[in-house]
């Protein structure tokens, strides 16, 4: 496939950008619900928490979905749950209402990291479906970012009593746009060809430029053939890259750090530090690097960006580690943090979508993200809600199980994982073997 399907990958990969700001909107709402519905420490942990649950489930359910209804209609029932969720967050009468309804956002966000990055890497030529995948996961950075300035800017422009309200709204109008968006984009070409759709799979390759269409399919069912159902005796090898990948991505720390940042600087000795300029540093890091690693990916490939990310994040982390530990050279924490993101965001960051949507076979490629989108987002879970408890007894214990991690990974990936650059998905079978 030549012709890049733009408005089919720009569309798709909007998805990650509902992912990003439904993320971090909640951030600038904490204090509003503690107020509003009179919660204490527990019940303001669950308010914010319980979308991670919910977007664990739905990673879990929407590649079976994906497989069953297609990328392009399934991610059409996650933009209805953007839309339908975050006008219940804004509008909910009691904590109860507000729950169900972060936990429906936490399963869009879960349906997210499946579906999007399945749906761009079918229909993205090899040669370009890293940075094309990479899209998804600019835009979370880029919707992280867009939710910080909305939050400001509603708190500036619409302060008072009901401005949470607002804040949490808002996440419905880009999501609405997404919805209707989703109605101008086809299929993919491969999930109809293994659908047993082949004249409308024929159509969607020749507006795509195939020259010889007829050859492409029999290709796909060539490399389908057998794979209807994913199971450990079949897809042994992409089921154990997908979930190392994904356990590697977390045990980097990176979302326990996010998420904990103002905890680890009040750990370090440092009385005040602005929330916003941290997530404007932090935030203009990540995506600094986003566009790195997403220029890079599909010229040095998967593998090489991943080795050097975890050589570069696990000096980060030794450094963060020695700091906590002695208690000393505060001033290097902030670059060292800021080292730690670059490195993750060009690596992992840049990789782990991408990497994961490719080497399943089609008929099983959205159960097979699925399945390492959950490990993802379980093992997340459970760190974040690990990290603090064993920080609170030693602070340097978990920056150095995440920097040995990380060292690892460098090892493991660089001697296992297979480099899947420029490889059409039809051979990618014969890559893994």
């Amino acid at each position: 496939m030549d012709r890049i399907n733009v408005r089919g990958v720009v569309i798709a990969s909007l998805a990650g950008l509902l992912f990003g700001f439904d993320t971090a909107v909640v951030s600038g709402v904490t204090s509003a619900l503690r107020l509003v519905y009179h919660l204490d420490d527990a019940g303001l942990g669950l308010a914010v928490s319980i979308a991670l649950w919910g977007t664990c489930l739905g990673a879990l359910a929407m590649g079976r979905l994906g497989d069953r209804l297609g990328g392009r209609d399934a991610l059409r029932v996650v933009g209805a749950m953007y839309v339908l969720a975050s006008l219940g967050c804004a509008l909910a009468p009691d904590m109860g209402v507000f729950v169900v309804c972060r936990f429906i956002v936490g399963l869009a966000i879960g349906g997210s990291s499946v579906l999007a990055p399945v749906y761009i890497a079918e229909i993205a030529p090899a040669r370009t479906r890293g940075l094309l995948v990479g899209l998804f996961q600019f835009n979370i950075v880029f919707g992280i970012l867009v939710a910080y300035l909305s939050n400001w800017l509603v708190g500036l422009f619409l302060g008072g009593g009901d401005a949470w309200r607002w804040k949490l709204g808002l996440a419905a109008a880009p999501a609405f746009v997404f919805f209707v968006l989703l109605f101008t984009i086809g299929q993919s070409a491969r999930w109809l060809a293994a659908r047993g759709r082949l004249d409308e799979a024929e159509v969607v390759l020749r507006a795509q430029g195939v020259a010889d269409p007829a050859a492409m399919l029999a290709e796909f069912r060539r490399s389908d053939a057998g794979q209807e159902k994913l199971s450990w005796l079949k897809h042994r090898t992409p089921i154990l890259l997908a979930m190392g990948l994904a356990l590697f991505n977390q045990f980097t720390g990176i979302n326990a750090i996010l998420y904990y940042l103002n905890d680890i600087f009040a750990a370090a000795g440092f009385s005040a530090v602005s929330s916003d300029m941290q997530a404007v540093a932090v935030g203009a890091a990540n995506l600094l690097a986003t566009f790195v690693g997403m220029a890079l990916i599909d010229r040095f490939g998967r593998r090489y960006l991943l080795v050097g990310g975890a050589i570069g994040m696990a000096a980060a982390l030794a450094g963060v580690t020695a700091i906590m530990a002695d208690n000393a050279g505060q001033g290097l924490l902030l670059p060292l943090l800021i080292l730690f993101i670059l490195c993750f965001a060009a690596s992992q960051g840049a990789v782990i979508w991408v990497y994961i949507s490719e080497i399943f076979p089609t008929p099983v490629r959205a159960s097979g993200q699925s399945l390492g989108a959950a490990t993802h987002w379980v093992v997340n879970a459970v760190i974040s809600a690990l990290f603090p408890i064993i920080a609170a007894h030693t602070k340097a214990l978990p920056f150095a199980v995440f920097a040995v991690a990380t060292l690892a990974q460098a090892f493991i990936v660089g001697r296992f994982y297979p480099e899947t650059k420029g490889v059409e998905l039809e051979d990618m079978g014969k890559r893994l073997s």
